[in-house]
This record gives C-alpha cells, structure tokens and sequence, in this order.
C-alpha cells in the first residue's frame, strides 16, 4: 500500500445471505469517508464498476459450498495482498454447516423440484478450510463498528486488536442484567467471543453465538447450566448448532446432563 495511490478494495460474495456486505454498506457516512481513501476495484453489491486485480485488500463473505466457489476463491486469493473473511459462514460454514454430516442428497430431493440441476458439495465450509486468511471478522452479520475499525487499522498501518473475552463482559460493560441469572433464559454469552456489545441480552434474549467460541471456552460448565435451566442434551445441542455449528463443535465435549 506504499504505491502513491489509494489500496485497492474488493468485496467477493460466496454462499451467504448478503448481511455481511450491507453491513458495509449500513456504514453510511463513514463509508463514504473510507472509500474517499480507497478504490473500490470489485462490488456487485454496490457498484457495477469493475477493476482487475491483484487487489490490496479482499474482503470475502460465506462460504465454500461448490466446487466452483473452491477453484474462485483460490483465484481471489492468488490476487489479494491481504484476505479479510467477514461473518459466520466465511470464518465458521455458517448455518448452512448444519447439513453437514447429513443426507444432502436427501435434503435436495425434498427442498428443489428438478434436484438434478442443483450441485452442490456434502460440506459447508469456511474460506479458511480451503486457502490462508490474513484476518476474521465475526458475527452473523459483523459488527460494522469493528469493520471499520479493521479497513481504519489496515489504511493506517495500526495494530488491530479485536476482543478475545466473552459476551458477557459486554454486558457487565454496559450494565445488562444477566438473562441467565434474571430471568432463566439460555445464553451463549459465556462461551462466546465478544463484539456486538452484547446486542441479544440488552433486549433480554439469550445471546445465540453467533460471533463463535471465545478463547478457552468452558463449554463443559455451560451445558450444566444450561441443564440447570431445563434444557436436555439435545435441546442444548440446537443451541450450539446454529451460527458456528463448526467452530462449536471444536471446543465442545458433550457431557451427560441432568436437570
């Protein structure tokens, strides 16, 4: 980025819902200050400009569900300097993970009227799984805040440093009563990273993980809480397996639960 001229910016859309890339562009004001420092090379979803590549900076959203979407994002990654995977299905499968494991076959037959036209791999995975990612951003979507301060940090060559604690001490931040211990709600909050300023349990609803495991995750002692609470192992397993259906499962070992 030392060339005289502004980075180059690409944003690639993969298997996802698109919320990632409108949180983006719900920065309103404040994008239009970035891209006053930026080029915006590739954009569908805001602009039908198109610049080759390489590009400085790549920020990719969902994820590999094709062979196709493998061989594409090997080639965004051949021409990006740095990779940026932003939400849930480009850092974790997303929710489309669930089907991992299970009948896709099955699941086709039942959901499209001409299956035959539907390809499609047996797994939802990350961008990770496939090619090296310089940086995660999480969250189903990502918190615009922590987007802007990322494109912010990588314009001005900062260190950026995204929080490693829980949900919860956002709310102790922001004086949340705790849903669990007020009102016997489920919540992922202890077990999951923070950075949506605890959003779900601000309006008394248990926080759904959607940013993914926070670093070293007691997973063991939630699920007896969440025992405590009244959930069953399976219902407790619905609960893991929604954003980060993946990464859940690589820091969760089931224990026998009773309530």
């Amino acid at each position: 980025m030392d060339r005289g001229e502004p980075p180059s910016l690409a944003v690639w859309k993969f298997a996802s819902c698109d919320g990632c890339q409108l949180s983006l562009l719900d920065c309103e004001d404040d994008l239009m200050a970035v891209a006053g420092r930026v080029a915006i090379s590739y954009f569908p979803e805001a602009t039908t400009a198109v610049v080759q590549g390489p590009y400085d900076v790549s920020l990719v959203e969902g994820s590999i569900t094709t062979d196709h979407d493998a061989e594409r994002i090997r080639e965004i990654r051949s021409q990006s300097r740095l990779l940026v995977t932003i939400g849930a299905c480009a850092t974790a499968g997303g929710i489309q993970a669930l089907r991992n494991g299970r009948d896709v076959d099955g699941f086709r037959s039942i959901v499209y009227a001409h299956p035959a036209y539907v390809e499609t791999l047996a797994t939802s995975t990350p961008i990770a799984a496939h090619v090296p990612v310089d940086l995660e951003l999480r969250g189903c979507p990502i918190d615009r805040g922590q987007l802007l301060q990322t494109l912010a940090a990588l314009l001005n060559r900062h260190a950026l440093r995204l929080p490693t604690t829980s949900v919860c001490t956002e709310c102790k931040a922001r004086g949340t009563t705790c849903v669990m211990v007020a009102h016997g709600t489920a919540c992922l909050g202890p077990i999951t990273q923070a950075g949506c300023n605890a959003l779900c349990p601000s309006f008394h609803r248990g926080c759904y993980g959607c940013f993914g495991p926070m670093e070293s995750p007691n997973v063991a002692a939630l699920r007896h809480q969440l025992a405590a609470l009244g959930l069953d192992s399976d219902g407790i397993d619905r609960l893991l397996h929604t954003f980060n259906t993946t990464a859940f499962a690589l820091v969760d070992t089931p224990v026998e639960v009773s309530r």
